[in-house]
């Protein structure tokens, strides 16, 4: 009698813990940066309000690696759109949270709208809708053009409006309204604690969305394989919850410290 051949598992991708690592250490800057935020409004100390400030200017780099590191890993993601949709979902209870919560409480002034978890949950949709084209366009040539696109459009936001470079001025029609504000176009009446715009992030999410490609593929040295810190691996495995609750954390933390410091 013939024995049926059983079928062998398929050999699960190995964990890249480099990566998780990294968005661990740009997650920890984040909670670090936001810790002298609360300084300066819970302890009214007015020194965390000046390191907050100094520390805006880094800002962009830790959270351009959050960023670079999500483009990544929607390439290993088996439904990049339905992981968009809980993002974004998220991202939309915290702005209904400091938008209409917080202001009962008494804490104004930490309106959110379209911050790092809106936009990444935008570009992970946009992402898997484009994967089809993705996929017939070399990795090189998308990641060369992303990041010239995020280079050149960077700074669409500040007050002189303008792109490649401050060269070209952006009509002023654009910001006559804060309709368009998720692709980085708003009036002098749009204020928001956290704000990601889509251009330029988005670009910056596709380059990473293209290196995934080597990287879904297994081309990366040994050294991406193994864990260095498992505390930095446990905070970008679960950044997105860290991100949800790490106010709240430093805000009882820091009304205790209060309470001790004043009472």
């Amino acid at each position: 009698m013939r024995q049926k051949r059983q079928k062998q598992p398929k050999s699960a991708r190995p964990r890249i813990y480099l990566l998780d690592e990294l968005r661990g250490f740009a997650i920890l800057c984040m909670v670090v940066h936001h810790a002298f935020l609360d300084v300066g409004d819970v302890l009214q100390l007015f020194w965390g309000y000046r390191v907050f400030d100094a520390l805006c200017t880094v800002q962009p780099i830790f959270w351009g690696l959050f960023i670079l590191i999500s483009g990544i890993c929607s390439r290993l993601s088996r439904n990049p759109i339905r992981r968009g949709a809980v993002v974004l979902g998220c991202g939309l209870v915290i702005t209904g949270v400091t938008v209409w919560v917080l202001p009962l409480m008494g804490i104004t002034g930490a309106k959110i709208y379209f911050g790092i978890l809106s936009c990444l949950g935008c570009c992970m949709i946009l992402t898997g809708l484009l994967l089809p084209v993705m996929k017939k366009i070399s990795p090189r040539l998308g990641m060369l053009v992303c990041g010239l696109l995020f280079f050149l459009t960077y700074g669409i936001s500040e007050p002189k409006h303008t792109m490649v470079f401050g060269l070209v001025h952006l009509p002023a029609a654009l910001f006559r309204t804060n309709w368009l504000m998720p692709l980085g176009f708003f009036n002098s009446s749009f204020r928001s604690a956290d704000y990601f715009a889509l251009i330029p992030w988005f670009f910056l999410f596709l380059l990473g969305a293209f290196a995934g490609t080597y990287v879904r593929d297994g081309r990366l040295p040994a050294p991406f394989y193994r864990r260095h810190s498992r505390v930095l691996c446990w905070l970008g495995r679960n950044s997105l919850w860290v991100y949800m609750g790490h106010q709240v954390v430093l805000y009882a933390v820091f009304f205790l410290i209060a309470i001790l410091m004043y009472t």
